[in-house]
């Protein structure tokens, strides 16, 4: 009940993004009803219909991602000085904040179940009843106990994710913006420490590439996005991208702290002093989501190095993944950074006090964003021609 209180009481941009995640979630929700129809509608085919379904996972997790970014930028579930008093720790935030997360995915499964049923024919008097009935296999009936265990998948998935991730989230302690503050202040900042996963990412997108190499067929039929029939691509080349993309967000948190470390090279100024260091200090919050949006927008490129413009006619639910996962990955980089803008207001503010201007606030932050830019491209281009590579020799 909480947690309803505080969604009727949110922002504008908050209640947007938690519609934005209910709606991730209503897509994922029909691809996997979509998947269980056809495997009761083929019961011949359990090879082609595990694969359908394997293949929703990877929308499934581009959404639990987008909905721990978002949770995490929740401020009506941000731990607070003064909330303890009233029973509200940080222990109670972070279950609130994943009931949250819970509304807002299940009612995304259910405006998908509903969604699924109307297109089918099940559900009647409404408009394009029964218009998808032949794409959905209306002619077979759907497992209702299979059907549910499937729409809880991103519910359950999103809520425990938003759990883990928000369990040591640290208490912010808000002071003036004027004069000295009483009471208790903020602990000072540890020494930032560079991520450890940067050598393990780079051996796993190794393996993953090397995994999609292995098992491409060669024929222009067995890559990523699955042009037409979402059956054309064997099971170990989703194994080899998945590998793939979770070495990219692995390695993500340290190639951005070492683009931080390269601004602060070479006899720098103030602004590249400040922007090198804030971009070590957020590079495990922007890092991983940097390195999933790699490996999203090399699949792509990759797709289009093998097709170019010929006649690829891609499938209304390969279409709907594919806009998920960009959707997804895209806005789940952009709350991150939202984000890391609001935990740094502070300093923001108190540089400003000091007589910064703010242009030179606005030019560190154009300075990450422009050597992000050039460290991560060159890296998503190398990753598409060396997953096209197999198939175009």
């Amino acid at each position: 009940m909480l947690a309803l209180r505080l969604a009727r009481g949110s922002r504008p941009l908050v209640l947007l993004r938690r519609l934005l995640v209910a709606a991730a979630s209503a897509g994922v929700g029909f691809l996997l009803l979509c998947a269980l129809g056809y495997a009761s509608g083929h019961p011949d085919r359990p090879t082609a219909a595990l694969l359908r379904l394997l293949w929703c996972f990877v929308p499934l997790a581009a959404t639990v991602q987008f909905a721990v970014a978002v949770a995490r930028t929740d401020p009506g579930t941000r731990p607070r000085s003064g909330l303890s008093a009233v029973g509200l720790g940080p222990v109670k935030l972070t279950v609130l904040a994943a009931v949250s997360t819970a509304v807002s995915c299940t009612l995304g499964s259910v405006v998908a179940l509903l969604v699924f049923l109307h297109l089918r024919g099940d559900l009647s008097g409404l408009p394009f009843d029964g218009a998808a009935a032949g794409l959905l296999d209306a002619r077979s009936p759907l497992p209702l106990a299979a059907a549910l265990v499937l729409l809880s998948l991103v519910p359950v998935s999103a809520a425990v994710a938003s759990g883990i991730a928000l369990r040591e989230r640290p208490v912010v302690v808000p002071l003036p913006d004027e004069g000295p503050a009483d009471g208790p202040q903020e602990e000072p900042p540890a020494p930032v420490t560079p991520p450890g996963g940067l050598p393990w990412g780079v051996a796993l997108t190794a393996v993953g590439l090397a995994v999609e190499a292995y098992m491409s067929r060669g024929d222009g039929h067995s890559l990523l996005p699955l042009p037409g029939r979402l059956d054309d691509t064997p099971a170990g080349v989703l194994a080899g991208w998945a590998l793939t993309a979770v070495g990219l967000a692995m390695a993500g948190p340290g190639l951005a702290y070492h683009c931080g470390r390269l601004l602060q090279s070479a006899r720098p100024g103030a602004v590249r002093l400040l922007a090198g260091r804030v971009l070590m200090v957020e590079a495990r919050r922007i890092g991983g989501p940097l390195g999933v949006v790699c490996a999203v927008l090399s699949a792509v490129a990759a797709v289009y190095a093998l097709h170019g413009t010929g006649p690829r006619p891609f499938g209304p639910l390969t279409a709907l993944g594919s806009v998920l996962v960009l959707g997804c990955t895209a806005a789940t980089l952009l709350t991150s950074a939202l984000e890391a803008r609001q935990d740094r207001a502070r300093t923001s503010r108190t540089l400003l006090r000091l007589g910064t201007p703010a242009s030179a606030l606005r030019y560190a932050t154009a300075l990450r964003a422009a050597v992000l830019l050039v460290v991560f491209a060159p890296l998503t281009w190398l990753v598409a021609e060396l997953a096209a590579l197999p198939l175009t020799v």
